[in-house]
């Protein structure tokens, strides 16, 4: 059944029936219920494809998600480690994305995709989610790249970022999420749609990259939809109010600024998801604090 919300032509390929949502995990870690505790339907009837890290006979599944992640961020060495893939990812938490049938690859793809073919499925994104030891059931979002950084623009999954990791947040019915991106990279867009978009540090020196923003959303499903209208998180202007602060994703000093304050116990701070989704990469965003 096609969800009316993602019924526009562009995301015709959710709805292909040879694309489906995968779950790489470990069986220790399947999660009971998927999706109980969300108010979205997108995934409900999707079929997950479940995939066995530990087997041996389905390695090359794990060959593909690191051949993708490793185009994808190896220009500018972030390129994840083999072993960071498994101590770290696939045994605390699992790997989710959406995958194609290899004999269903449309034929101009696979030039692009020269690691494909040694597995009956493509992975076509992922996205790493681990489980932390906060009270709050708090998870990490440790990895999101699709094929999109691949291919030429017009063959592009449009929405495939944001729509992995919104599978792989309902999957495992996800409440509070905390990640990382860097300011002025453009998956801050997406990232910030997931819910209430708060600041954890601004400037984060112990990174390989100092300019990183540390985030934490905690999760409404309900506005999902949102990003796709391009309309502002519901009641967000009754909720948050603008502190007359600004960061400048070019200005290393007012993210110390914006650091050194949060140190100090002046926040919690947060975005505005619509003004960081309309505004280009590189203004300056307004700072926000609860009402």
């Amino acid at each position: 059944m096609r969800s009316k919300e993602l019924s526009e032509p562009r995301l015709d390929w959710f709805h292909n029936p040879h694309i489906r949502p995968y779950v790489y995990v470990r069986s220790e870690n399947k999660v009971q219920s998927p999706g109980a505790a969300m108010a979205v339907d997108w995934f409900s009837e999707k079929n997950p494809i479940f995939i066995n890290p530990l087997s041996v006979n389905e390695v090359e599944f794990g060959n593909q998600i690191l051949e993708l992640e490793s185009r994808a961020f190896g220009p500018t060495n972030m390129a994840m480690p083999r072993w960071v893939f498994y101590d770290c990812a696939i045994t605390p938490g699992f790997v989710a994305g959406f995958a194609i049938q290899y004999k269903n690859l449309p034929e101009d793809l696979k030039t692009h995709l020269p690691y494909a073919g040694k597995h009956e499925w493509v992975p076509l994104s992922l996205f790493i989610i681990i489980p932390t030891m906060s009270t709050d059931d708090e998870w990490v979002a440790h990895n999101l790249c699709t094929v999109n950084s691949l291919l030429p623009k017009e063959k592009n999954f449009y929405g495939l970022g944001f729509l992995s990791k919104a599978f792989g947040l309902w999957y495992a019915n996800v409440k509070i999420c905390c990640g990382f991106t860097q300011w002025g990279n453009p998956a801050i867009r997406l990232h910030s749609y997931y819910g209430p978009f708060e600041i954890l540090t601004a400037f984060t020196p112990i990174h390989s990259y100092a300019r990183t923003l540390t985030y934490r959303v905690k999760l409404e499903s309900k506005n999902w939809v949102n990003f796709f209208t391009k309309k502002p998180i519901d009641d967000f202007s009754s909720r948050f109010k603008p502190n007359q602060l600004k960061i400048h994703p070019k200005d290393e000093s007012s993210m110390r600024d914006i650091q050194a304050r949060l140190e100090q116990g002046e926040g919690p701070f947060y975005l505005d998801s619509h003004e960081v989704l309309t505004k280009n990469l590189d203004e300056p965003l307004d700072i926000f604090r609860p009402i």
